[in-house]
Parts: structure tokens; C-alpha cells; sequence
């Protein structure tokens, strides 16, 4: 069993300051902090972490070597990794005081993604495996016909939200993960509430209040509320939980105790300052008290 991910690879330049800056604002950091990141590179580290197979489908540019190697370093298998003349992706982030977030983000290789790679990718994978996307590559419909072509379960995390990409996936999708805000979206650009997409599974995250999971084959919704904690830095929660899930799904787990755990991981990662250098490994998770 395996995770075939399809995923972007950022350089984070995370800075802290006092407040979100207005529209005009100048305003001066705290503090900077280089790190890996992109909601690719997360997933894949929060399910290496959480104990999975992850092979990470994507491209760096030439100065994005040392992303690779701190993929490696985290349990990713990174051998289908390009390295393009091609700029690497990265991310401007600041974060507040209170732990919210505002990122620019610059695609860079992460757009220059051969889909012959990834049918080469996929050569070996079958019915057991796991392949999900996000919207910070290309290719990511040309992923999901291969992935599906091959039996392969196929989700889609629908961020950054572009209502052409998600409905682009969407007939190929057995499992789709957006937040409350892409469902509201979601629903304006396509006229269809969660309950009624073509998608057999369907999870939307809601922050502080948790998470809703709705089987659209039988019907049936269910709530699952957020544990206590105080956020310092929100960035990357989202992939974490993501991750999380799959990695439990890819284990056999059944959808309630593998979102039990995305939560927990979720949680525990809004403790902590960083993106996937500070994702929590799974023995944190299982261990830690809330």
C-alpha cells in the first residue's frame, strides 16, 4: 500500500508580526524563518510521518535540492522528484499574534510538471493505493485519470479553490477534503451543496468547531468536534489533518477513527511555529493528552 502524491514543494519565508498588514500597510516583522513547505510537501511529510508509503510526484528548481533532501529526511520517497531549470515554488507568510495567517505564493516548477512523469510514476501502483492532488500543481486532472485508469483511490484537496480545477477532478474524486469557506465556494460555482456532489466521501474542515464527514452513498453526516487547544500558527494544519487521513485510510482504518486522528494531528500542529518541519509524527499524536 502506498500514497502517490501529486503535490507542490515550497520554500516557506514565514515572518512574524504584530497584526495581518492592511491594504497600503508597511509594517515591520519580528522575526523570519526559512523552511519547507507548499501543501504538497506537508501532506506528504504528515503521512510519511503518520506511518505511510508516500511517493511525492513533483518538481524543484535547481535551488531546490535541499527541499528534496529534507523530504527524504522526513520518510518520503522523493525518487520522482524533477529538478527543472525552472525557478522552485515559494511562499511569503506572515502570522499574527493571534496564530492567522496571510501567504503569497509563487508556483515557480511546481507548474512545470510533465504528465508523462507521473503516468511513469504510476506504472507500479494498483487498486491498494492511494493518489490525491492539491490545486498548487499542474497536470492534476491528467493525475487522477491515470490514477483512476489504474484502480487506484483518488482524493483531491480543493485548495487554493479554483472552481474550473475542482470540477475539473470531480467525476474522478472518491474522496474530497476542502475547508467551510471552499464548500460555500464549491456550492456557488457548481449549484450543488456537499450532499449532493458525485463523490462518495466528502470532509470539510471547520476549523475551531472540527470536521464533517458526509457519505454521499448512504446519505449520512457526521460531526466530529475539535479537541482544546491554544493556536499559535494555523499554517498547515489543513495538510496535516490531510495527511493524517490518508495515511489512515491507507492502513484500513474506517473513515471515524482516521479522521479521530487527523484531528488530533491537527490540533497538536497549531501548537507549533513552522510547516512540514514541525508536523508531529505519530507516536506524538497517539500520546500526546488534550
Amino acid at each position: 500500500m502506498a500514497i502517490y502524491n501529486l503535490g507542490s514543494i515550497n520554500a516557506d519565508l514565514t515572518y512574524r508580526v504584530p497584526h495581518l498588514p492592511a491594504p497600503g500597510e508597511t509594517l515591520g516583522a519580528r522575526s523570519m524563518t526559512r523552511g519547507l513547505g507548499g501543501k504538497g510537501a506537508n501532506m506528504s511529510v504528515a503521512a510519511a510521518r503518520a506511518g505511510a508509503r508516500v511517493v511525492h510526484l513533483g518538481a524543484v528548481g535547481r535551488d531546490g535540492g535541499w527541499m528534496i533532501d529534507r523530504m527524504l529526511e522526513y520518510g518520503v520517497d522523493t525518487r520522482r522528484i524533477a529538478v527543472l531549470d525552472d525557478p522552485s515554488g515559494h511562499a511569503v507568510i506572515a502570522v499574527e499574534d493571534a496564530g492567522e495567517n496571510l501567504i503569497l505564493l509563487f508556483a515557480g516548477a511546481n507548474r512545470c510538471i510533465a504528465p508523462e512523469s507521473i503516468a511513469e510514476a504510476l506504472e507500479g501502483a494498483g487498486p491498494e493505493d492511494l493518489f490525491v492532488c492539491q490545486n498548487e500543481t499542474n497536470a492534476q486532472r491528467d493525475g487522477a485519470e491515470l490514477a483512476s485508469a489504474r484502480g487506484l483511490r483518488v482524493a483531491y484537496a480543493a485548495a487554493p479553490f479554483d472552481a474550473e480545477a475542482v470540477t475539473a477532478v470531480l467525476p474522478l474524486l472518491d474522496l474530497l477534503v476542502l475547508n467551510e469557506v471552499e464548500a460555500q465556494q464549491l456550492q456557488a460555482a457548481t449549484g450543488r451543496t456537499p450532499e449532493t456532489l458525485p463523490v462518495r466521501d466528502v470532509v470539510v474542515t471547520l476549523g475551531a468547531k472540527g470536521c464533517r464527514w458526509i457519505n454521499t452513498d448512504t446519505g449520512t453526516t457526521r460531526d466530529f468536534a475539535a479537541l482544546k487547544v491554544t493556536p499559535v500558527d494555523t499554517t498547515g494544519a489543513g495538510d496535516t489533518f490531510t495527511g493524517y487521513l490518508l495515511a489512515g485510510l491507507d492502513r484500513g482504518l474506517p473513515m471515524p477513527t482516521a479522521l479521530e486522528m487527523a484531528q488530533r494531528a491537527a490540533a497538536l500542529m497549531v501548537t507549533r511555529y513552522g510547516t512540514a518541519d514541525v508536523i508531529p509524527d505519530l507516536k506524538e499524536v497517539t500520546e500526546h493528552r488534550f
